[in-house]
């Protein structure tokens, strides 16, 4: 009797392990879906606008310029005022966290947004010198889409980042991006000043507030060559 409930506690462990394994090739396996899709992509500029909203701080909506470079070469510029992106924040471009093999990937169930259901999938780099500690990607299974993205980074925070797709969705490129961050991991640069709604001038920007970033692309110009020329003029 006790042999048989071993060999059935066994068979059963087995058993969860080998599930265990499968949900994560799946997961891996449409990971890669998503990364075919992110890889037509060989390099692009964009154009659009930036809207900042940080509470008491006053930043006027601006015109950016965006240009992307295969694998990880990402820059915004914005071409009036100053913005509020952390370090390592909007830098953090999706195509330099994803089009990589450098980490581990988790299955982590599944979540409901906007009627859609999406996959969930966590990336834990295998280098101890990653500044990046976790990923979470929540994905489209049907259009290997990355639809909202949070990363935890060692330094800076978590940020988290909500892609929403019409015009460029064949790319895999959003039309619009809000990236969000926490303000108690970032300092103004050095020099720079905003005011407060009274007119007042903070040496920092207000701890533990919530920082939006905004930004709404007009168009891109994709695989011409004009974002490894924005590049190569550096």
């Amino acid at each position: 009797m006790m042999r048989t409930v071993y060999l059935h506690a066994g068979l059963f462990f087995i058993s969860f392990f080998i599930g265990q394994y499968i949900i994560a090739q799946d997961a891996a396996a449409l990971l890669e879906k998503v990364k075919y899709k992110m890889n037509t992509v060989q390099d692009y500029a964009a154009k659009g606008t930036m809207k900042t909203d940080v509470v008491f701080i006053k930043v006027p909506v601006a015109p950016i310029e965006s240009y992307y470079m295969k694998p990880d070469k990402f820059q915004i510029t914005r071409k009036s005022g100053v913005s509020l992106l952390p370090k390592g924040g909007i830098g953090i471009n999706l195509s330099s966290l994803i089009l990589t093999s450098d980490y581990s990937v988790i299955d982590a169930g599944e979540m409901v947004i906007e009627k859609t259901k999406l996959k969930i999938i966590k990336l834990i780099p295998l280098s101890d010198e990653s500044n990046i500690v976790l990923t979470t990607l929540y994905i489209d299974p049907q259009q290997f889409l990355i639809k909202k993205a949070s990363t935890t980074t060692r330094e800076n925070g978590t940020y988290e980042l909500n892609m929403f797709y019409n015009r460029y969705i064949t790319w895999g490129l959003p039309d619009k991006v809000i990236f969000q961050f926490n303000t108690k991991d970032y300092k103004l640069p050095k020099g720079i000043t905003f005011e407060y709604d009274d007119g007042t001038k903070p040496a920092d920007l207000p701890k533990n507030k919530k920082g939006k970033v905004e930004i709404t692309y007009s168009n891109y110009t994709i695989n011409k060559g004009a974002g490894a020329a924005a590049f190569s003029r550096k």
